[in-house]
């Protein structure tokens, strides 16, 4: 589509549906619109838009609607984006920055984003390869047992209980702590990982088996690799479903597979992946081109956050094709940015 005249009409078509939810008409355009021509040029315009698959007439004597063909053409052609207000910004810092884990962290992510475009939030948690253990702390919690915490230098933390052969006072409880932070704090969670069976081998100097297993570094060891192991599990944490439910006279008969694709983690990671393949600052989904047929009604629009900390992940939102996409965009890209320089300040 060359035609300079035409772009203005579909995007004309494409800003009025999206804000009323009705078809739109060639008088409305011409009325809501500064285009400088007749009612009657806007409908030649329109026939040739509908012949080229951009826009769709609904019913009989009703106006158009945009295809998703027409909300691409509609999106790649957007050279400026509605900026975030400043009270928006300042929502955004407040409830994101703090001192707070990663858990917590990504937690209010989805909710800010949520609830800054209305639609459903998805972030992906980061693989932190790259992160650091920066302490294990390691606490008794009665004959046998002791609680073992992990904490990155991302701000994850990850926990696990152990039990002991035999019972450990606090000074055993202590110098276990302490030996096992001199072997693995400052160590990247990749090298503890990808060197499983030598973090399992007995650092101590005696040789006795039985005094190794007294004194529970062995099975501290293997917690931790633990831990470590479930750091790198692949998860998405999502707020805002409510928001697809508001908009659900659009889905239809939809909403129930997209609900029920909301419940498999795996098929959300699938999306956010296929999305980074992209390789677009943000990468728009819409309706057909979402490799998921659940999704084929909906638009995703997503960006990488994190990538200067090693622990590249990807956010998003994803609403019906009948979305805001300027200030989606804006959103999306201005809470990444957010994410990525807290996690890049460890």
């Amino acid at each position: 589509m060359n035609d300079s005249r035409r772009a203005q009409v579909l995007r004309a078509i494409v800003e009025d549906f999206v804000a009323t939810n009705e078809p739109v008409g060639s008088k409305a355009i011409v009325q809501r619109h500064t285009l400088g021509v007749s009612p009657a040029t806007i409908r030649n315009d329109m026939a040739a838009l509908e012949q080229e698959g951009y826009i769709a007439q609904p019913h009989t004597s009703a106006g158009r609607i945009p295809t998703d063909l027409g909300y691409r053409m509609f999106v790649d052609r957007i050279d400026e984006f509605k900026p975030l207000t400043t009270a928006e910004r300042r929502a955004i810092f407040q409830l994101i920055d703090g001192d707070v884990d990663l858990d917590e962290m990504l937690d209010r992510t989805v909710r800010v984003l949520s609830g800054l475009t209305r639609q459903v939030a998805l972030i992906q948690y980061p693989t932190v390869s790259r992160a650091r253990i920066k302490h294990i702390e390691i606490v008794g919690l009665g004959p046998g047992r002791i609680l073992v915490v992990l904490i990155t230098d991302a701000g994850q933390v990850e926990q696990k209980t152990v039990t002991t052969t035999s019972p450990l006072d606090e000074d055993a409880v202590r110098g276990l702590r302490d030996q096992i932070n001199a072997e693995f704090a400052g160590r990247t969670l990749a090298q503890v990982f990808g060197s499983a069976p030598a973090a399992e081998a007995p650092a101590t100097e005696s040789s006795d088996p039985a005094a190794r297993d007294d004194s529970g570094l062995t099975q501290v060891r293997a917690a931790v690799v633990d831990l470590v192991a479930a750091t790198r599990e692949e998860r998405i944490i999502m707020a805002g479903t409510a928001n697809l439910a508001r908009s659900g006279s659009e889905f239809g008969e939809k909403m129930a597979p997209i609900l029920e694709a909301f419940e498999e983690q795996v098929v959300l990671l699938k999306l956010l992946t296929s999305m980074a393949e992209d390789h677009e600052e943000i990468s728009v989904r819409i309706g057909r081109e979402n490799t998921h047929e659940s999704f084929s009604s909906t638009s995703v629009v997503a960006a990488e956050y994190g990538h200067d900390a090693g622990s590249s992940a990807r956010l998003a939102v994803l609403g019906p094709t009948r979305m805001d996409y300027p200030t989606t965009i804006s959103a999306v890209r201005a809470v990444a940015k957010y994410v990525s320089s807290i996690l890049d300040r460890g």
